[in-house]
């Protein structure tokens, strides 16, 4: 019978599905190679777990083999053909496993008849988790698509095993010993992170640095085993509906984000410790209370920062089953209807809040919150940035309203305020009902046709692309999936997303810009070190050329899914020719390796740059001519061309986009495409300002990147632009040499 392997890649529901009846952590385990060795129509699936501290591979999980050999089957790095396969970081697939020199046979286990042997390695970053293998005794049973089916499903299930493996070990480890609200603080001005209006009661949460009662704290009620027993039934219900959720919405970021929640449930260390001392006496909370602790201090004993952090997750299922257990908010959505105030957030800590109903989001640090707006727009979240401590001694029910237009907060407004407000929500209403007078094609006054593209930050922008009759993805920014995971996402993982983006857009451009992280976005999985600034540091393109493992598997991904139709690849923050060229090899190395795979993929993709460094301007020619590209990112540009930190509000007012360097430099980049006939954009905040429209004509641009809600409101800017005016007043505005003669003009616009 032939094997559609499509369903369980793209599908991650049935993968859930494992989660449902499992028992304990061994069982889950083994409830994973029975679904895989279903799926792949294979005898028998093996999961290996790798340990560090012994350097061995040990059998935790199998179907197929003898269930005795399950713990006792154990082999160094290298050793066998399954050792070799972690060893090696790469697939191994025989049609006669026992002829291979590398073959180690295990007496009593069961596999001699088994020919046909393939193993994945389960990696993650420079960590090793382990192997999967499947056999079959049909000989020559495997096929190339199985092999990239297996390494997709593997991908997937990889950082859930990791953690299975996390909570197993921890088992086996010995247990570690153990502001008044300013009465003046009514307006804030902050600054807008993610635009909309908001109007709740405000809640302070510290997400990173959750607390349980103490240990000792009595409770007025006794509650008993059966009570406990339906609180933990109930968490696990609320888990898999929180997950599912995000699953629905956003697949493409959000992959079993709950999963090591889910898994504590299944953890017979965790739970039977529990039970135990509810057996011996100790009343339900202080049962779960005193294990959560015994756990935390397990995992903060971990040296692997990664790991170690990883007791958040024991903190947040502890107050969950807490708050079951005390009928304590127990729809799971205590955050529904307010708005959120925090000293920090993850990106993760978005996507949780986004499930629960959360009114809008303020945020106390603002020098890592670009991406954290970004992420909030796609989710059309109001945000704002506000550096004021005093934020979070607000007491409880103080009533807030959120002006994220402009980055203003109103603690207790007065009824005036709340009134102006919701005039400006039906406005803004007003305003979205726009999209349903979008020209088919965007032309200026003189009928030159102007090219209107997408930002898109996430899959589920995709059709807000559409209804606003976007022409394409000018920037399709693939940082996003890596931000919120836990763990580097795969090529098959990377693979899915960006195929459903290039079907969500049907045969339109699409611009896929590769891994921009580093300054103020930071990997949770990645040590990046010490950088006294990030923002010069190891980011961007300079990350991806360091670890080419990574570029690699990503350029594949996008290569793959762009088999068919047009598709561009950019790269982010290029300083030099011999970068953008080194890039530049790595992607057609992996269209050379695809092929040499007979893997369906794009081999000829256009290849350019994201201008945003002035160490460019003086090499334009040369890179015009490697490249089959330009675009301009402004926001950085303007940044590192003025050595101001665009997140810094100390210096805010020296970013300044209509500086005559920055506008001479945009001016000669512009120029340069066109000397030789290569395709410019333009994207950032300058893009759509509508007051800098008609220099950007007026230098030869002709198409932008822009937020999809913005297209409306710049193509109705562009109808009234005739192009000679445009070039004369570019030509005039090119003349001035001081700030404030630029300014002055852009400020008549």
């Amino acid at each position: 019978m032939p094997r559609d392997h499509v369903k369980l890649i793209s599908d991650l529901s049935e993968l859930v599905e494992v989660f449902h009846d499992a028992q304990s952590l061994e069982a889950f385990l083994q409830k994973i190679v029975a679904l895989i060795s279903e799926h792949m129509r294979s005898e028998v699936c093996s999961i290996y777990l790798y340990y560090d501290n012994t350097q061995e591979l040990v059998l935790k999980a199998t179907k197929g083999l003898n269930l005795d050999s399950v713990g006792q089957v154990k082999m160094k790095l290298g050793e066998g053909l399954t050792g070799l396969a972690l060893q090696e970081a790469r697939a191994i697939c025989e049609k006669h496993a026992s002829r291979n020199p590398h073959f180690k046979h295990f007496p009593g286990i069961g596999e001699e008849r088994y020919e046909s042997f393939l193993a994945v390695p389960m990696i993650r970053g420079q960590t090793k988790i382990g192997v999967m293998v499947i056999q079959n005794s049909q000989r020559n049973y495997f096929s190339e698509q199985d092999i990239q089916a297996f390494r997709a499903i593997t991908s997937q299930l990889a950082n859930t095993i990791e953690t299975a493996k996390l909570l197993m070990a921890l088992n086996d480890r010995p247990t570690l010993p153990t502001a008044a609200v300013p009465a003046e603080l009514k307006f804030i001005k902050g600054r807008a992170g993610s635009p909309g209006f908001a109007l709740a009661e405000a809640v302070v949460i510290d997400l990173h640095h959750a607390r349980l009662p103490a240990a000792h704290q009595q409770f007025p009620e006794r509650y008993t085993l059966e009570d406990f027993s339906q609180a933990v039934r109930q968490t696990e219900e609320q888990l898999e509906d929180l997950q599912n959720q995000i699953e629905e919405h956003l697949s493409d970021i959000a992959s079993l984000i709950f999963t090591a929640q889910i898994l504590m449930l299944k953890d017979k260390g965790f739970m039977d410790g529990i039970s135990e001392l509810i057996q011996n006496g100790v009343n339900p909370p202080n049962a779960i209370i005193q294990t959560v602790e015994s756990y935390t201090q397990k995992f903060e004993a971990i040296a692997n920062p990664y790991l170690r952090e990883k007791k958040q997750d024991v903190l947040d299922i502890g107050k969950r089953l807490l708050e079951n257990l005390l009928k304590i908010n127990h729809d799971g959505k205590k955050y529904a209807g307010h708005i959120m105030i925090a000293q920090e957030l993850l990106p993760s800590d978005i996507l949780k809040l986004s499930t629960q109903g959360v009114r809008g989001i303020i945020v106390l640090s603002g020098g890592a919150s670009s991406h954290l707006a970004i992420l909030a727009r796609s989710l059309l979240m109001p945000m704002v940035i506000a550096d004021t401590p005093e934020l979070l001694a607000l007491p409880p029910q103080t009533k807030v309203l959120l002006d994220a237009e402009i980055g203003n907060i109103y603690v207790n407004p007065g009824a005036d305020v709340i009134k102006t407000f919701e005039q400006r929500n039906k406005e803004r209403a007003l305003l979205h009902q726009l999209k349903d007078s979008i020209a088919q094609e965007t032309k200026t006054k003189d009928g030159t046709k102007i090219t209107l593209l997408s930002n898109i930050n996430l899959l589920s922008d995709v059709k807000m692309a559409r209804e606003y009759q976007s022409e394409g993805i000018g920037l399709y920014r693939t940082e996003f999936p890596f931000l919120v995971r836990s763990n580097f996402p795969t090529e098959e993982e990377q693979y899915v997303i960006y195929r459903k983006l290039v079907d969500g857009m049907k045969d339109k451009e699409i611009t896929f810009r590769t891994l921009d992280i580093g300054g103020d976005k930071v990997l949770s999985y990645y040590n990046f070190g010490k950088e006294e600034n990030p923002f010069l540091g190891m980011r961007s393109i300079r990350f991806s050329l360091k670890h080419k493992e990574i570029f690699e598997q990503q350029i594949r991904a996008i290569l793959r899914a762009g088999a068919g139709v047009h598709i561009r690849i950019m790269f982010p923050m290029v300083s030099s020719l011999d970068e953008f060229l080194e890039a530049k090899d790595v992607v057609l190395k992996c269209a050379r390796d695809l092929a040499g795979e007979k893997i369906e993929h794009n081999a000829k993709p256009d290849i350019g740059m994201m201008i945003e460094l002035p160490s460019v301007l003086e090499i334009l020619e040369e890179l015009a001519q490697a490249a089959d590209f330009f675009s301009i990112g402004t926001n950085d540009f303007i940044q590192y061309m003025l050595a101001v930190d665009r997140t810094n509000e100390k210096v805010a007012d020296f970013y300044l986009p209509q500086h005559p360097a920055v506008l001479r430099a945009l001016n000669r980049i512009a120029k340069t495409a066109q000397k030789y006939k290569k395709d410019i954009s333009i994207c950032g905040d300058m893009a759509q300002d509508t007051r800098y429209l008609m220099y950007f004509l007026g230098i030869g641009i002709r198409k932008f990147s822009i937020n999809s809600d913005c297209i409306p409101r710049i193509q109705a800017a562009i109808a009234q632009v005739d192009l000679a005016r445009a070039r004369k007043e570019a030509k005039r505005i090119l003349s001035q040499v001081r700030v404030s003669e630029t300014s002055a003009i852009f400020e008549q616009k």
